[in-house]
């Protein structure tokens, strides 16, 4: 029998999107072995691979991209059909607040899943650093914020995100140069503070080469091998390396993710995105 698994269909689009089976996982709530072994299963049922695997990532196959294609439109379509039968009615706008790093790892997924299930509420995001989403919550010009806990910015935990150093492949082992260029955001950043306390705890001196509110900023430098930069490991794409202590590189702290939420957010269609937002990240 031809059968084809909707569950199993979402680890393939999660692979496919992250690049990782690592992540991907992450993303299914599953855990790597599962997901792996679901995959293998489907390719033998096949009779051809869908992935080509490397060693830190993966790419779908010719066929692949073509169950891919269907995998999206079966997995759109039960979102719609269950949206359609058991919340058919919801309305309204929710104002997302969401700093950089997350807004490119975290935010996608959930953001489609909700969009399926909601499709007549209107989502507007507002991408800032964490410290300059704080007052926006306060005055209520933002519905929800997912970001790192900073000060003055208050919420429900969600979990926390593990920090690493990302390097270009092609960087000659940038890391190992003294003073270390590291490429950060702006003061004000818990991932910046993490970052160079871990590095003064070690004694490795260092220099600032670029800063960025940006990640895409930080991502040129590391993309051109002119620095490593402290990241979410989430954020971190999947063509860079991320590096460690095997690297002799000192462990960061990591990230405190948490949902805050303004005033003016009691409302069902922000609800419902904090419960979104809370059940693809809690962990």
């Amino acid at each position: 029998m031809k059968t084809l698994d909707l569950d199993v269909l979402g680890m393939i689009v999660a692979v496919a999107d992250t690049g990782n089976i690592s992540r991907a996982a992450e993303v299914v709530h599953r855990s790597q072995s599962a997901v792996s072994m679901q995959i293998k299963t489907l390719e033998t049922a096949l009779g051809k691979p869908l992935f080509v695997r490397r060693s830190r990532s993966v790419t779908p196959t010719q066929d692949g991209e073509v169950l891919l294609s269907y995998a999206r439109r079966m997995l759109a379509l039960r979102d719609e059909a269950w949206a359609a039968v058991v919340r058919p009615d919801v309305t309204g706008r929710v104002v997302l607040g969401v700093p950089d790093d997350y807004a490119s790892s975290l935010l996608p997924p959930i953001l489609k899943k909700f969009s399926a299930s909601y499709p007549k509420v209107e989502i507007q995001v507002v991408g800032l650093p964490s410290v300059a989403l704080a007052p926006l919550v306060k005055d209520g010009s933002v519905d929800l914020v997912c970001a790192t806990r900073v000060k003055g910015l208050s919420g429900e935990f969600v979990r926390f995100e593990p920090m690493v150093w990302a390097a270009s492949p092609g960087a000659h082992e940038i890391w190992r140069e003294r003073p270390l260029p590291i490429a950060v955001f702006l003061p004000g950043s818990v991932a910046r503070e993490n970052a160079i306390r871990s590095l003064e705890r070690a004694g490795i001196p260092y220099r600032t080469s670029y800063e960025s509110p940006s990640l895409m900023g930080l991502l040129s430098m590391v993309e051109a091998g002119l620095a490593i930069a402290p990241l979410a490991r989430c954020a971190v794409p999947a063509h860079l390396n991320s590096l460690g202590q095997a690297q002799g590189l000192p462990e960061v702290d990591a990230l405190e993710v948490i949902l805050a939420r303004s005033s003016k957010s009691r409302r069902p269609p922000c609800d419902f995105m904090a419960e979104q937002i809370m059940s693809e990240l809690r962990r």
